[in-house]
């Protein structure tokens, strides 16, 4: 029975820990959502931490020599054959698995393009991430893949955001939204003014510019912008979630335990990572400081999007608003 358990290809190495938390969280993986993880990177360290914890129940080694650093960003990161990142990203091609890495975005994103291909007409992939807002769900893309896309890229990932809230989420009729420093039409950078230009005439229901606050108000189902601006924004909400988090607890103004189950719903741990959006397979992005926990969360994630499913959150309830 254990056998026949969905099987996720996790790069060991990657992250800003390695295996001091990505080898817990493939044993978590196994352990709480029945994940079974094929863990690659150098073996005799990964072997080394299996023995700390006295089991390798669930998971698989395989071994690849190089290491990616955090610093790197892409470009040459596809030249380092026997690295972690593009041994897993090939094997998990070769096997039909899903593919996860906390390692960096750039560097993740080069590494699985080369491995997986690109879908068919897409000019570039996407990072998303499914927020909770206060009536549902917001898919914000791109998350953090490509920092300088084209207007012509900003108005596919809005596409790609819709698809995913459609198909993952599902969103009957997703709208969509354009991120910008104001809801009339014209405010923007160049970027995004003819981004705007571009999106009525695509098969999306365009409401229009968003503003910041509008991200997690519910006002749309998918807010677009470029990987620069999406990795800000959801860095930023992160840290203010905390920060409200913890300035309430100091006021006395509420209660700690119900604060904390607010602020898990922003978590690592939590949403598990991100989606590579626009490959011929599925990639999960895993936050560079994940722990043990959001490492066995992004294997679920990745486990269920590979299945055409919503990922469940860690109480076992899918993303407000999904009817899947």
């Amino acid at each position: 029975m254990a056998g026949r358990r969905p099987r996720v290809v996790l790069d060991a190495m990657g992250g800003d820990h390695g295996p001091a938390e990505t080898v817990p969280g493939a044993l978590a993986a196994y352990r709480e959502h029945g994940v079974r993880v094929v863990l690659v990177g150098r073996d005799g360290e990964i072997r080394r931490w299996l023995r700390r914890y006295g089991t390798a129940e669930g998971v698989e080694v395989r071994h690849a020599d190089e290491v990616v650093p955090m610093t790197e960003r892409g470009g040459h990161t596809t030249s380092r054959q026997r690295s972690s990142l593009m041994v897993g990203c090939e094997l998990a091609r070769r096997e039909g698995l899903p593919f996860v890495s906390a390692g960096s975005s750039g560097a993740v994103v080069a590494c699985a393009v080369r491995a997986f291909g690109r879908r068919e007409g897409v000019r570039r992939p996407a990072l998303a991430v499914a927020l909770p807002t206060t009536s549902g769900s917001t898919v914000l893309v791109d998350a953090g893949g490509t920092a300088d896309p084209t207007a012509e890229m900003l108005a596919q990932f809005a596409t790609l955001g819709a698809a995913y809230a459609r198909d993952v989420l599902g969103v009957r009729d997703p709208a969509v939204g354009l991120l910008s420093i104001g809801s009339e039409p014209g405010k923007g950078n160049r970027l995004v003014v003819d981004a705007a230009r571009l999106l009525p005439d695509l098969p999306v229901r365009f409401h229009g510019n968003v503003e910041g606050h509008d991200v997690l108000a519910g006002t749309v189902d998918v807010v677009v912008t470029d990987g620069f601006t999406g990795n800000i924004v959801l860095k930023n909400i992160e840290g203010c979630v905390r920060a409200v988090r913890a300035l309430a607890v100091r006021a006395g103004t509420s209660d700690p335990g119900v604060l904390e189950e607010v602020a898990r719903l922003y978590a690592a741990e939590t949403h598990g990572g991100a989606a590579l959006l626009g490959l011929a397979g599925t990639v999960v992005v895993a936050h560079g400081a994940s722990d043990a926990a959001a490492i066995a969360r992004a294997c679920a994630v990745a486990r269920d999007l590979a299945a055409g499913e919503a990922p469940t959150t860690v109480n076992g309830h899918r993303p407000a608003g999904s009817t899947t």
